[in-house]
């Protein structure tokens, strides 16, 4: 059982909502706190909730909640080369998703070439909005691990629009993190900063993520 919890602060971010009502990302804080259940040694159940951020035009808001299923192949720590696959839908506030539901399929393909590790997720985005609609939005993460308790890494994500037209290149959305992976007595500790690489991403993002397992002593 671990309980993640997941916060983002955007400092300079875009000006303009998404689309009428949404949460404006500039000077904005989102958070969830992710529930996670290790049912086998393959698969795992999680729980975002709850999903909420505040900005300077709507306030403090719910924006909705997620059902996570986790498939991984077991000891993925142990081995040079792990795969699995994580499934998310998502219930979501008008004021977080332009549609009600929508849901994320991430590939995971990883390498710990020992001390470095390669992650890298092609992940779909849709809406139920049709096949044509699918939006590519994969991320990335590379790691230089000093020790089993501290490593540094740069993370990328991006979003390229539709799987069929990709947007123009000015309208993409791409970042790239730099971060820090800390394990400190029972938590796992990872602050970061990001920064957008093009018009239509934010400026600079800060997060910061606290994990810890339940079940340990």
């Amino acid at each position: 059982v671990n309980l993640t919890w997941h916060n983002n602060f955007t400092p300079r971010g875009q000006t303009t909502p998404a689309f009428p009502g949404a949460v404006v990302a500039d000077k904005s804080f989102n958070g969830v706190t992710e529930w996670a259940l290790g049912v086998t040694p393959w698969f795992e159940a999680g729980l975002y909730l709850p999903l909420y951020s505040y900005d300077q035009h709507s306030g403090w808001g719910i924006d909705g909640f997620k059902l996570r299923a986790l498939f991984a192949v077991p000891k993925a720590a142990e081995r040079r080369f792990f795969y699995g696959a994580n499934f998310e839908f998502s219930v979501n506030a008008n004021r977080w998703e332009g549609t009600r539901f929508s849901s994320e399929v991430r590939p995971i393909i990883g390498w710990h070439l020992n001390p470095v590790d390669i992650i890298i997720n092609p992940i779909v985005d849709t809406a139920y909005d049709g096949f044509k609609n699918l939006e590519f939005v994969p991320a990335a993460r590379v790691a230089y691990n000093f020790s089993p308790e501290f490593a540094l890494a740069v993370e990328e994500y991006d979003d390229f629009g539709p799987l069929h037209a990709f947007l123009p290149g000015a309208q993409q959305v791409h970042q790239i993190y730099a971060v820090v992976d800390r394990t400190w007595r029972k938590w796992d500790i990872e602050p970061g900063i990001g920064v957008g690489l093009t018009n239509a991403s934010d400026r600079l993002t800060l997060k910061l993520i606290l994990s810890r397992d339940l079940n340990k002593n």
